[in-house]
């Protein structure tokens, strides 16, 4: 395993970890099992909005599985349309496991992401922070190739900013603070997911002060 491998799995969990976390202080308490943290994130009000984004990428799930030939025709491509950086976070082009990966990940941080921004701020939170990722990818990074997972980063970027600057738990604050730092060290290696995060990230903290001034003025 070489250097650049090790830098990848360790921001990855510089992500995943305090993610997991503040998805967690969602429902109010430190700990909870995966069974109710789901069920929790689904309760009522019901996340409508992430409801469709998770059935939009299931739906489309079975479609790339069972005419695999759409994929071609929507990930990010070389020198293609501006759209294709919109249509890559449809289909994932590396196999099964992200596929099932990205799928779960959607159906946990979609949720969360909707409850603390409401129904509207969290899709757009995830298309500009997945449009981004694939734009930067498609001028150079990396030119083929589709997925979710930089919209679902940039969601995760998202709610740690935003706890980082509001939250209750100090140490969960403090804890909050890699994941954009991990965007950054992930861009130097670039990979498109820190793309994702950052921008996720930058604009999660905007959401987040402007919410902040406007409750300090009324």
């Amino acid at each position: 395993m070489n250097m650049h491998t090790i830098a990848l799995y360790t921001c990855a969990a510089a992500v995943v970890m305090p993610g997991a976390e503040v998805i967690t202080a969602q429902t109010g308490r430190r700990r909870v099992a995966p069974p109710e943290l789901v069920r929790t994130l689904w309760g009522r009000p019901v996340p409508w909005a992430a409801a469709a984004l998770v059935g939009v990428m299931a739906v489309m799930a079975v479609v790339q599985t069972v005419v695999p030939g759409v994929m071609p025709h929507l990930e990010r491509t070389p020198d293609g349309p501006w759209w294709r950086a919109l249509t890559a976070l449809l289909v994932q082009t590396s196999g099964p496991g992200q596929l099932a990966f990205n799928l779960v990940a959607a159906a946990v941080v979609a949720p969360a992401a909707q409850r603390l921004f409401g129904p509207v701020r969290m899709p757009l939170l995830f298309v500009a922070s997945g449009a981004a990722a694939h734009a930067v990818s498609m001028a150079g990074w990396s030119v083929h190739g589709g997925g979710d997972s930089v919209g679902l980063c940039g969601l995760v970027g998202a709610l740690a900013c935003a706890y980082a600057l509001t939250g209750e738990r100090v140490a969960l604050r403090r804890l909050s603070l890699p994941v954009p730092a991990a965007g950054v060290v992930l861009c130097v290696l670039q990979n498109n997911h820190g793309i994702g995060v950052l921008t996720g990230s930058l604009l999660g903290a905007a959401i987040t002060l402007a919410s902040k001034r406007s409750r300090f003025r009324s």
